[in-house]
């Protein structure tokens, strides 16, 4: 392996994040930044191991592969590591971290996943960087393996200035949020449980920004899914409309679909199609990911197919478009018939005042290191993520990881001065945090 030359990026970066004399930090806080500073050569180093380790979703070998690499990073802190086997859910399993503070003050989750989309077959499975530029690429370096190296990096810094004995935290590290297992209530239980206990949730996934600028996250939409059959009789073509025949499938699941996109267009809603069949021969897979058809022109099929996904911004919000489209579907052609099937998955992380005032709790640590404000982020222009399974319960923010481009796709990036930059935020805001009762 050709050694890392981290050190020369880091050298270059620091005088540009330095604090200015006039930031209100105090010692604790600038000792806070110097360590994320001195540590990051050996966490680029280990976030180097991590992306050349595949752990996709459905690799189990290779998330718990991922998670024994931190276990070591995460008691050498004097944190409590304790692995959870997601054998039931059809999953690998979780990584979670614990330490128990002081009584009486701000206990905080903190969340992230070990899993990737890209799977052993994919062939995008290196970390790549030039020893320059402040980029690197690799499966899951932003999303959300860059994620985890800056929790680490946080809780290194608050460990050499003495803040994170007394913090209440648990490091929440999911094997599963690409693709959650199933029942979802059990790949779900420990998160939710872990909320119950929290008075905040910070969300270590990418950073947002817009224009240049580093933004909050303080809201983020649902990620739920639908299905829709429809049925019409089959027969000769030539009689498709008659009285006997009908409008048939095809026709009156374009219509439906049509009256979606047409009738219930409204702010923060969308409901993609991702897949459509139809013919005089139809078959879905069982998974549903997946259809074979076959047909004529002169055969009406019998039987249509669709299936896509609704995002919200609240859960009233999902509850009116699912009954809207239930009553769109109900609503027939002649010869027609239609079933409206709806999946909770993802529930919506709404802006609340909450999560509003605890952005401007980060906001100050942004002031005291001398950094522009973060505005808030539209949440229509990002999907879902397991902080919406606590947001319900807790304050919350998101995209508390670095930022970068390209997640999901081969040439993922990170910007690593990003990196060190949350990981500075973090450590401040959760030090702050642990310092008193909440709010």
């Amino acid at each position: 392996m050709r050694p890392l030359r981290f050190p020369i990026l880091l050298a270059a970066a620091t005088l540009a994040l330095a604090a200015p004399a006039s930031a209100e930090l105090s010692r604790a806080e600038e000792a806070m930044s110097e360590t994320v500073d001195a540590q990051f050569p050996a966490a680029m180093t280990l976030l180097e191991r991590m992306v050349n380790q595949n752990s996709g979703t459905h690799h189990a070998e290779g998330v718990r592969a991922v998670a024994e690499m931190l276990r070591p990073e995460f008691e050498a802190l004097g944190l409590q590591v304790e692995w959870i086997d997601q054998t039931a859910a059809q999953r690998s399993g979780h990584l979670f971290i614990r330490n128990d503070g002081r009584a009486g003050t701000t206990k905080m989750l903190l969340v992230a996943h070990l899993d990737t989309v890209f799977e052993p077959n994919s062939p995008f499975q290196r970390f790549e960087w030039d020893g320059r530029s402040d980029t690197a690429t690799g499966p899951g370096i932003n999303d959300d393996k860059g994620g985890i190296i800056t929790i680490l990096l946080a809780l290194q810094a608050m460990k050499a200035a003495g803040t994170l004995e007394h913090a209440s935290i648990i490091v929440a590290l999911t094997g599963d949020e690409e693709s959650a297992g199933d029942p979802i209530a059990i790949a779900r239980a420990d998160l939710v449980e872990a909320a119950e206990w929290a008075d905040v949730a910070l969300d270590f996934e990418g950073l947002a920004t817009q224009n240049g600028r580093d933004m909050g996250v303080i809201a983020r939409r649902s990620s739920n899914g639908w299905t829709l059959r429809a049925s019409g009789r089959t027969g000769h073509s030539s009689q498709i409309f008659a009285r006997s025949m009908g409008d048939g499938a095809v026709y009156e699941i374009a219509r439906i679909l049509a009256r979606f996109r047409t009738e219930l267009a409204e702010p923060n809603a969308t409901f993609n199609v991702g897949l459509l069949a139809s013919g005089a021969e139809l078959a879905v897979s069982e998974d549903g990911l997946s259809a074979e058809a076959s047909g004529k022109g002169n055969i009406i099929p019998e039987t249509a197919y669709a299936s896509g996904d609704l995002r919200t911004l609240s859960e009233d919000q999902t509850d009116r478009l699912v009954t809207a489209m239930e009553a769109i579907a109900a609503d027939n052609a002649p010869g027609t018939t239609a079933e409206f099937t709806f999946h909770r998955r993802y529930p919506a992380m709404p802006p609340t005042e909450g999560n509003r005032a605890l952005l401007g709790r980060l906001n100050a640590v942004n002031r005291d290191l001398g950094w522009d404000e973060q505005a808030e982020f539209d949440p229509a222009m990002r999907g879902a993520g397991d902080i919406n399974f606590v947001a319900g319960q807790v304050d919350a923010l998101a995209g508390m990881g670095p930022g970068g481009f390209g997640s999901h796709a081969a040439g993922e990036t990170v910007d690593l001065p990003s990196i060190r930059r949350q990981a500075k935020r973090a450590a401040i805001l959760m030090s702050r945090l642990a310092a008193q009762p909440y709010p």
